[in-house]
């Protein structure tokens, strides 16, 4: 799945663990990969959302852009 503006192809990984679900998103270009945790009422969307905003944050703290 490419992320929005960006035009990087990110990995999804979903994993319950207990009353949660685990989130990865994986960068495909540089390998870099971060985990939410989300509720499991959250739809399959938001969880993506927040693990993606998490992947784009790690990203460009990564390459300097960040503060």
């Amino acid at each position: 799945m490419s992320s929005a503006g960006q035009g990087r192809e990110v990995l999804f990984e979903f994993r319950q663990a207990g009353p949660q679900i685990r989130v990865a998103a994986i960068d495909v270009e540089t390998g870099i990969e971060v985990v939410a945790i989300a509720p499991l009422t959250a739809s399959e969307t938001q969880m993506k959302n927040l693990a993606l905003a998490k992947l784009r944050r790690r990203i460009e703290m990564d390459t300097g852009k960040g503060t």
